[in-house]
């Protein structure tokens, strides 16, 4: 195989995966909230969500592992960023959802504007607008 087929092969990101304490309330708060569609429910617990754009979310049931304290910088996967159309509204749609904000507005890396806010379990989010070019 050469590097150009191994490109056509793998395709990208399927899914990340929450492990939560409650795998419906979760899963809840993302479809009324973020604007997620249920789209299969395991009975394990496990559901896979699908976002506006087709990305899929998977929330399943934790462990008995206690939850580390994390930053943006902490080791490992950080946080899932969301793509926004427009900044004011995902901000003003998430205000009245009464989300958790982490911390005011700041430029994104490789441009555009960010803020990070946290689910009912505390799990890292961010909406994300890029500039279009």
């Amino acid at each position: 195989m050469t590097a150009e087929t191994d490109v056509k092969v793998l395709l990208g990101i399927d899914h990340p995966a929450i492990a939560a304490e409650d795998v419906d309330a979760l899963s809840e708060w993302y479809v009324e909230t973020l604007g997620y569609e249920k789209v299969f429910r395991h009975d394990k617990p496990v559901w896979l969500l699908r976002a506006a754009d087709g990305t899929l979310l998977e929330v399943m049931p934790r462990d008995d592992t206690p939850r580390p304290e994390r930053t943006t910088w902490t080791p490992g996967w950080s946080h899932i960023a969301i793509r926004v159309s427009n900044f004011e509204q995902a901000q003003a749609h998430l205000d009245q959802k009464g989300v958790q904000w982490t911390g005011a507005e700041m430029n994104a890396i490789g441009g555009g504007r960010v803020r990070n806010f946290v689910d009912p379990e505390g799990n890292m989010l961010q909406i994300l607008e890029r500039p279009t070019t």
